[in-house]
């Protein structure tokens, strides 16, 4: 007898009542959906908007016209594509508890998932480098960290993973045999490694990276620490500057900044990968819509960026009050100072 027959029943709901083979659809009360809708929908409104002015932000004022500012633009653009292409219909997935958008865009949206979110990881690594040599080796900063490297790191933060995860979803190499819906039930899209490739990807994609950029800010902050004792040292002796005083303090700021924007990713994206690493040694256990949660959580990453900068940066505050009142259309807007405090 076919399985499809045995799961079906007049109490149970399918995610395509009219097919046989359809998933089993899990009931949920109206209220419910409706209040995971509206929570939801305001997550995804967040990452696209708040992302979106990012992006305009840094592209129109010249004054952030800078190469960390072009890698945070870039990340920028990744967390409001995720917002834009991939939320939504990971949002009806777990909500509805079904795919109802076919094989093909499946396969799509599992390959912008994974490759926007590996996309961010390889934005992290390069603007650690970034921070680095601004504060480690700041005299060689601006000959070191050029308009063409940044050029570079960009390219190789969009290629790598793009490529990474088009050649692993379409081979469906390491994935189990329940990934896409014409290998389980209609109305099925998972993305699952096997208990090989599931930690191996992790460990590569995840761990490793968060691993390198945790070294590289322990490192920033051991010599952030000692200019700080140099520069108070130099302060008592009237050796230095207050313009060297605003530059170190200015670059020591943004090393904070983006390592809790490192540090906010880590723990949204944590819980997810953790699962990927445990789940196929125990016969995948975890619920389905437990793994949405977890990666939702790692979906809020998205959207918290632009709320770090908001707290952190006052250009960005300057900028959002700019944009908001349109003021942004001025003809001479793109000169204004966005760090006046006014």
């Amino acid at each position: 007898m076919d399985t499809s027959e045995v799961w079906r029943s007049e109490d149970t709901q399918y995610c395509f009542s009219n097919f046989n083979g359809s998933c089993p659809k899990a009931p949920r009360f109206l209220t419910t959906r409706v209040l995971l809708y509206i929570l939801f929908s305001a997550g995804v409104i967040l990452t696209v908007f708040g992302n979106l002015v990012v992006i305009i932000s840094i592209s129109h004022f010249r004054q952030l016209h800078t190469p960390t500012n072009f890698l945070v633009v870039s990340l920028a653009a990744g967390d409001f594509l995720l917002g834009l292409s991939v939320m939504p219909f990971s949002m009806i997935r777990t909500i509805e508890s079904c795919w109802y958008f076919g094989e093909t865009y499946c396969l799509l949206h599992s390959t912008f998932d994974m490759s926007l979110t590996t996309v961010s990881i390889f934005h992290l690594i390069f603007i650690a480098i970034d921070r680095h040599y601004a504060i480690c080796d700041p005299l060689l900063y601006s000959v070191k960290i050029t308009n063409q490297v940044i050029g570079v790191f960009i390219s190789v933060s969009w290629l790598l993973p793009i490529t990474y995860s088009y050649g692993s979803v379409y081979s469906k190499a390491g994935l189990t045999d329940h990934s896409t819906p014409s290998d389980s039930c209609l109305g099925h899209c998972v993305l699952v490694f096997n208990a090989v490739w599931g930690p191996l990807h992790t460990l590569i994609s995840f761990f490793l990276p968060c691993c390198v950029m945790m070294g590289i800010y322990a490192k920033i902050f051991l010599v952030a620490r000692r200019h700080a004792r140099l520069i108070s040292g130099a302060e008592n002796a009237k050796q230095i500057t207050d313009k060297g005083k605003l530059s170190n303090h200015k670059d020591r700021k943004a090393a904070r900044t983006l390592t809790i924007v490192m540090t906010v990713f880590v723990l949204c994206w944590m819980p997810a990968f953790a699962d990927a690493v445990v789940d196929p040694f125990f016969n995948f256990p975890t619920p389905t819509i437990v793994y949405d949660c977890l990666v939702f959580l790692g979906y809020c990453n998205s959207a918290l960026n632009p709320i770090i900068y908001a707290f952190f940066y006052p250009w960005f505050q300057n900028a959002l009050k700019l944009i908001i009142s349109c003021a942004i259309f001025r003809p001479d807007s793109s000169t204004i100072n966005l760090f006046s405090k006014k």
